[in-house]
């Protein structure tokens, strides 16, 4: 008897555990056009990096960066949005884990244009391309450099 609550016990404590786990994950908002196939690719990268993800097809995803507040300059195809924070471009899992955990007083991360070997624009080459971390003044640094 005891051994049967025992395995229920920790048959519930699991799945609590997996149920919380999912709940958890963070949700990224992406303003994209229909027919881009590099968005659709950069969502598949997040989405396999844990992240849960709600795309909308939009006519206008630049209307999204400027509603956000990321500079024209670093501008690129497709915007999302996370706790408050914007990503305009193809900005890797990793950079976005990494805002998500540091909390830096920020409007959000930027890769502009749409560079080669990028999250969603893997191809034939890899071009070294920048992750910007825009603040809230709309000046702008290299958070990760990536060759």
């Amino acid at each position: 008897m005891k051994m049967h609550l025992l395995i229920q016990a920790t048959l519930v404590g699991a799945l609590t555990l997996h149920l919380s786990a999912t709940a958890a994950a963070p949700i990224i908002e992406v303003y994209k056009s229909e027919y881009c196939g590099c968005c659709t690719e950069w969502v598949k990268h997040l989405e396999s990096n844990g992240f849960k993800v709600k795309a909308q097809n939009v006519a206008n995803p630049s209307d999204y960066r400027e509603k956000f507040g990321i500079p024209k300059e670093l501008g690129s195809c497709h915007t999302g949005l996370i706790q408050g924070y914007a990503l305009e471009g193809h900005v890797p899992a990793a950079e976005i884990k990494r805002l998500l955990a540091e909390k830096p007083k920020a409007k959000g991360l930027a890769v502009p244009s749409m560079p080669m070997g990028s999250p969603g624009m893997e191809g034939h080459r890899n071009d070294p391309y920048d992750v910007m971390l825009v603040q809230g003044n709309g000046k702008y640094s290299v958070y990760k450099h990536y060759n």
